[in-house]
């Protein structure tokens, strides 16, 4: 029978930045590395609509921050979802994903009657070695008087939260449920006094039988067949921000056990043992329960659980099995054999995927190549080839692994061992980088009007396809991000657009050009001054003749206006006698 284990972790961060050491929190300074996978669960992640913004482009700052610490230990990120505050993140050991199948993820909104997301709750589910698996986060009402709308709340997200798959569409479908968050249940009728009193005695089963959460699974059908680990840490909630002092505001509030972590088994067969559960070719049992006090980041110290989930029978084998050389010494060494199992279903959007060992999540690749589609193949068998391309692979020494990703499942279904990859560094050349970054340009307009000549991209190496787009924005297809070749065709901004005179080439003049900026003043002895000349008959001043810096007018254009606009340096001292001495050849 083999054994997984799962760490589980809820916390309310109360909207606060994450703190700048997690790894005691995810126990990480162990150093024990059994743990095969991680769900994380957040609620009141910071959800203001600047930040909102930024998380729909961008992955949250506390998704970055727990893949930066867990992808250096091998964990990578499976699945995650989030609605407003509430966030859920599923990671794995790298080596386990070929047996993560059928990830899906749904949200509930229940606050302001299902119409706002700070209530409600967010799930994953994902079927693990063949067993299906449903990870729930929940948010439910606050207050000590709606104990019964929290129960309402969660029975309303159990009927609306429904997956696909004829197995299971409903959440208490999967083999496995766990149910973690901040639930709000709290403490009834025993006073402030009383409940502080016993937890500084560390009398904490005084406090049990009235917590609201263990009355409900009593008497309430929707809750029955959850079963809890003993509450042996005091109540995690409410605490002054930065202490571990219970609410010391003006409201003093009531301390309780707020942030819960409960699981149910399908079809358990009876067992007396509180701490476990089993049922046919499953079992799941409960190594550790506690709370983390040393975070004062939030008014909430967060929980977390370790669970022993055991399969006596694997029902999976992997999809796709993937071959490489142990060294990549030379680029014809980049050659990879992928072997389709007969029940798999491909896609002409499958790709295999480089990646430096402690990547993070499966859009975190190095390189990437296309795989053959069927009728690309030869005679249609199972196992082919593809070639990572020269430009493509990272230069120097270091360990990578290739992982086979399933457009149709949304994950990776093969991965390889590390293996090592020495190619030589490239060298230098200024022509060489100047030639790239100018074409870079000119592609961005060609391949936008290439014609198709394939179903798929032609070049699983170009990315600026219309339909090779980069595999890390699969799933950004109905954000159209304009390129520079668009942006030039549009009118340019009045503001930031140079007039068409100003770009209009200089014509070559034989006086002085020399002016000052449109708009600006003028202060030295020289000034710029406009004067309207007549045109003057040869006949009058002699033939030829041409005042000094005026240019001649054809004598073809007596039909057209014969002033001429002439603007000459005038001294300021001589400009009268100028004038004056203009007006009289005139």
């Amino acid at each position: 029978m083999r054994a997984h284990r799962v760490y589980i972790l809820t916390w309310n961060v109360g909207c606060s930045v994450p703190p700048s050491d997690l790894t005691g929190l995810l126990c990480l300074n162990a150093g024990d590395g059994k743990t095969d996978m991680f769900v994380i669960g957040l609620q009141e992640v910071n959800s203001m609509i600047n930040k909102r913004l930024k998380d729909a482009l961008f992955s949250d700052q506390w998704s970055e921050v727990f893949m930066d610490v867990l992808s250096p230990f091998s964990y990578v990120l499976v699945s995650s979802v989030r609605m407003q505050g509430c966030l859920l993140l599923v990671f794995s050991k790298y080596f386990h994903l070929p047996y993560l199948r059928d990830v899906q993820t749904d949200c509930t909104r229940t606050g302001l009657g299902g119409y706002w997301g700070n209530k409600g709750g967010v799930s994953i589910r994902l079927s693990l070695f063949g067993h299906l698996v449903c990870f729930l986060n929940c948010h439910l009402p606050a207050h000590m008087e709606n104990s019964d709308q929290r129960v309402d709340n969660f029975e309303s997200i159990l009927h609306l939260q429904q997956f696909q798959g004829p197995l299971a569409n409903g959440v208490l479908d999967h083999d496995l449920v766990f149910w973690f968050g901040d639930l709000n249940f709290r403490i009834d009728d025993l006073d402030l006094y009383f409940v502080k009193n016993a937890i500084q005695g560390n009398k904490l089963s005084l406090l049990w039988e009235k917590d609201q959460l263990n009355m409900a699974k009593c008497c309430e059908p929707v809750l029955s067949g959850f079963m809890e680990g003993p509450l042996t840490f005091p109540p995690t909630y409410k605490y002054d921000v930065g202490t571990n002092i219970y609410d010391t505001s003006s409201k003093k509030r009531k301390p309780a056990w707020t942030d819960r972590i409960l699981w149910k088994m399908k079809n358990p067969i009876s067992q007396g043992d509180t701490s476990s559960s089993v049922s046919a070719g499953l079992s799941a049992t409960l190594l550790s329960y506690g709370s983390h006090m040393q975070y004062t980041e939030s008014d909430h110290k967060p929980v977390s659980a370790i669970f022993s989930v055991k399969f006596s029978t694997c029902l999976v084998a992997p999809l796709v099995h993937i071959s490489v050389r142990d060294e990549w010494i030379l680029p014809a060494d980049a050659r990879v054999t992928y072997l389709w199992s007969p029940i798999y279903m491909k896609s002409s959007w499958d790709w295999i995927g480089l990646y430096k060992v402690g990547f993070r999540h499966h859009k975190d690749y190095v390189s990437y190549v296309w795989v053959k589609t069927e009728d690309e193949a030869d005679g249609g068998r199972y196992q082919h080839q593809v070639m990572f391309s020269e430009e493509s692979l990272p230069r120097g020494t270091g360990e990578y692994l290739l992982g086979y990703y399933s457009n149709n499942m949304n994950t990776l279904i093969g991965v390889t061992e590390p293996f090592q990859i020495s190619l030589p560094g490239s060298e230098p050349s200024s022509t060489t980088d100047s030639s790239d970054s100018s074409s870079e340009d000119d592609n961005s307009t060609q391949v936008l009007l290439r014609p198709k000549s394939r179903s798929r991209s032609p070049s699983p190496g170009s990315a600026r396809s219309p339909r090779s787009r980069s595999p890390a924005l699969a799933r950004l297809h109905d954000l159209i991000l304009p390129s520079s070749s668009r942006q030039k065709s549009r009118s340019p901004s009045p503001c930031g657009a140079k007039s068409p005179r100003q770009e209009r080439p200089q014509r070559p003049r034989s006086r002085d050009t020399t002016r000052e900026p449109k708009g600006k003043k003028v202060h030295h002895s020289q000034v710029s001054q406009c004067i309207v000349v007549p045109y003057v008959r040869p006949a009058a001043v002699g033939q030829g003749f041409s005042p000094k810096g005026i240019t001649p007018v054809s004598p073809k254009s007596s039909g057209r206006d014969t002033s001429l606009t002439v603007t000459a340096p005038i001294q300021n001292t001589d400009s009268k006698n100028q004038i004056q001495s203009l007006e009289k050849a005139n």
